[in-house]
C-alpha cells in the first residue's frame, strides 16, 4: 500500500531502508525522543525494518516518509501503534534534512485520514514530550488538539521521566 499527498508519499518499508534508518537513530533528536538503546547496529536496524513491514497481526501500520520524486530515498517515519477496538495510537519522525517542511504534519494528516476511511478507526491518540515542541507543532498542524498533560508519563532517550501532552482526533472531528 502506498498513500500520496501533495510533496508526500508514504510507501512500505524495504530492507533497503535499513542504513538510512541507522544513520537517522544516531541523530541526536531522534534518539532523544525515539529511544532504541545503545545496541542499534545495522542488524538492529534491519530487524526493526522488518518488524515495521509486517503488518500481520494487525496492531501497527508503519509506512516509510519519502519524496515522490526519489522514493527510494526515506526521509522518516509514520506509524499507528496499538490499533484496538477502534482506537490507535499515532507516532512519527523525520530526518534533519526532512524539517520544517511540513512533512510530518502532512505525513500525519494523510495516514490519520486513511485509518479513519479505510480501518474504520474512530480515536487516535498522539503523544509527545512537553519538552520536544516541534512535536505539538506538528500534532496542532495535523488538526490533533491537546487535551491534557500526562505527568511523567513516558521515559525519554535521556532516562528521564518526561511529562507528555495527549492530543487526539476523532473520526467525527
Amino acid at each position: 500500500m502506498e498513500l500520496t499527498a501533495p510533496g508526500l508519499l508514504l510507501r512500505p518499508w524495504h530492507t533497503a531502508d535499513a542504513p538510512a534508518v541507522l544513520a537517522a537513530w544516531h541523530d541526536p533528536a531522534i534518539a532523544q525522543w525515539n529511544p532504541q538503546g545503545d545496541a542499534f547496529d545495522l542488524d538492529a536496524a534491519r530487524q526493526w525494518v522488518h518488524w515495521r513491514a509486517d503488518w500481520s497481526r494487525g496492531t501497527h501500520v508503519s509506512l516509510a516518509v519519502a519524496d515522490p520524486t526519489r522514493p527510494e530515498i526515506m526521509l522518516g517515519s509514520v506509524s499507528l501503534h496499538r490499533i484496538h477496538a477502534g482506537d490507535a495510537s499515532i507516532g512519527y519522525w523525520t530526518v534533519a534534512a526532512a524539517r520544517r517542511q511540513g512533512l510530518a504534519s502532512a505525513a500525519v494528516s494523510r495516514l490519520t485520514e486513511w485509518a479513519f476511511r479505510d480501518l474504520g478507526l474512530h480515536r487516535i491518540e498522539l503523544c509527545h514530550a512537553v519538552a520536544n515542541p516541534a512535536s505539538c507543532r506538528v500534532a496542532e498542524r495535523a488538526g490533533y488538539p491537546v487535551e491534557g498533560t500526562l505527568r511523567q508519563s513516558h521515559r525519554y532517550g535521556d532516562g528521564r521521566r518526561h511529562d507528555e501532552h495527549l492530543h487526539a482526533r476523532l473520526a467525527t472531528d
